[in-house]
């Protein structure tokens, strides 16, 4: 169906503007109204704001709008504080108070809950916002440990920063408010050793240059590491990068590459060489350790991922006697957190890479009650009931597409008296909670977690228990 016949049953049309009142908000945080009860959606919008905005694209069921001129303002609407917003599409709710932004992210695990999953018999706490433990208050700004820009050139001008609000274009970044400051001073340093050194840029379109993005990452004693990620084995001037960095940034400490050969927008690939220094660094939740690599999966929130952890250990209660069982356990970061208040923990990741990095994380913080399994979990549950391991506590922490219906059935196979819900993804969750609930299970309640300030996304814990 092509869009002139779309446009052509809907009451409004591409170029149409419309004055109109927004309703409420939709899951990445842009403002909804409606037209003859067609949706038209439109970002930066807040709910019981009068807007002046431009239809930019006709759907069969919606359109999307941009926002042309603010009529009436809502008691919601904040002024940003951060010079490159609304262009930079690293962040959507800079312009919403931190209050509405913590009700908006409890509120969508609400509407989730009720209206995919079916469950209205379950307590949703309110969201616990990021704190500053000096100053006593909640605080949005200089979180992030780790950022991953594409990198683009503009006449002999070299950027590297976040994608403008729906398009591939690449907002230059000199200072991010949600970065932590060494990032920043990271992230000039490379710029200008690319600039210096005339390093080719990767254009997405041809397949053509070498640099595709710049990455960095700080650990908890404010070292650094650098990652150059090009669509090449090698980095010209890679030798003298390495000395220019080194002289730039003090904390530096390790400088890598990356190799990412495949035409797709994976950041990553699978090879990375050690340009210069160590091959990790080092952050830190709660009381452990962890090395950090490249390629590590690791939050990038240091501070909500203690209080998320801290959460599911409360919704765990263990005693020190129990079996837990961690689900999609990654690089074993709960894993470790878990075990020192339980008889054993074992972790399931089909990654295989990051078991390597769990089993160094146990080692380097004296963890010996886990043990760490690769595999599908479809696979290695039957194995462990066939050799009579019965877990009392079942965490789950799936990728945003949340769990597979024959993983969720294998589980509750094993009989725990409880499972909890990590989720990044309120949808999937609420469809998880449904199949839960057939299994014969009951969710009791549900923690949001505001882990991405600034941005609309929301984590939470469930704590679910067996009928």
């Amino acid at each position: 169906m092509n869009m002139k016949t779309e446009s052509q049953k809907s009451p409004v049309k591409i170029g149409d503007e419309i004055k109109i009142k927004i309703d409420r908000l939709g899951t990445n945080g842009e403002g909804i109204a409606r037209i003859e009860n067609f949706t038209i959606f439109i970002p930066l919008a807040l709910p019981d704001e009068i807007v002046l905005a431009k239809i930019v694209e006709v759907k069969k069921n919606y359109a999307i709008a941009e926002l042309k001129k603010l009529i009436h303002a809502g008691s919601t609407r904040e002024t940003p504080i951060c010079p490159y917003y609304p262009a930079c599409g690293g962040c959507n709710l800079w312009h919403m108070k931190h209050s509405a932004q913590m009700k908006f992210k409890r509120d969508q695990i609400v509407d989730a809950v009720e209206r995919i999953g079916k469950i209205t018999d379950v307590k949703i706490l309110p969201t616990l916002e990021m704190m500053n433990p000096d100053l006593k208050m909640h605080t949005s700004l200089f979180y992030r440990n780790k950022f991953q820009f594409p990198v683009g050139i503009h006449g002999k001008k070299i950027l590297a920063g976040c994608f403008a609000r729906g398009t591939h274009d690449i907002v230059n970044i000199e200072r991010c408010l949600i970065q932590r400051s060494e990032n920043d001073q990271l992230l000039q340093a490379m710029r200008d050793a690319v600039e210096k050194f005339q390093i080719p840029i990767y254009n997405e379109d041809r397949h053509t240059g070498i640099l595709r993005h710049l990455m960095g990452r700080v650990g908890f004693d404010g070292a650094l590491m650098a990652v150059f990620v090009t669509s090449k084995d090698s980095l010209p001037h890679s030798k003298e990068i390495c000395k220019f960095l080194r002289d730039r940034v003090p904390n530096l400490k390790s400088i890598q590459q990356n190799i990412q050969p495949q035409r797709n927008n994976v950041i990553l690939g699978r090879q990375t060489k050690i340009l210069w220094g160590s091959e990790s660094i080092t952050d830190r939740i709660g009381e452990f350790e962890f090395q950090i690599s490249a390629r590590s999966f690791f939050q990038v929130n240091t501070t909500q991922a203690e209080v998320l952890y801290r959460k599911v250990l409360e919704f765990a209660e263990l005693n020190g006697s129990e079996i837990v069982l961690d689900s999609y356990c990654g690089t074993g970061t709960i894993s470790i957190f878990l075990a020192k208040h339980a008889r054993k923990v074992f972790g399931i990741e089909i990654v295989s890479s990051a078991i390597q990095d769990a089993w160094k994380n146990a080692r380097s913080n004296r963890i010996r009650n886990v043990e760490f399994l690769i595999g599908d979990a479809n696979f290695l549950v039957p194995k462990l009931l066939h050799d009579e391991i019965y877990p009392d506590v079942i965490i789950v922490d799936p990728p945003r597409a949340g769990c597979e219906s024959k993983v969720l059935e294998t589980l509750a196979k094993m009989n725990p008296r409880k499972i909890i819900y990590v989720s990044c993804n309120p949808a999937t969750l609420a469809r998880d909670l449904e199949i839960l609930k057939e299994l014969g299970f009951i969710t009791k309640k549900i923690q949001p977690v505001d882990m991405f300030p600034m941005t609309s996304h929301v984590e939470s814990v469930s704590l679910i228990l067996r009928k």
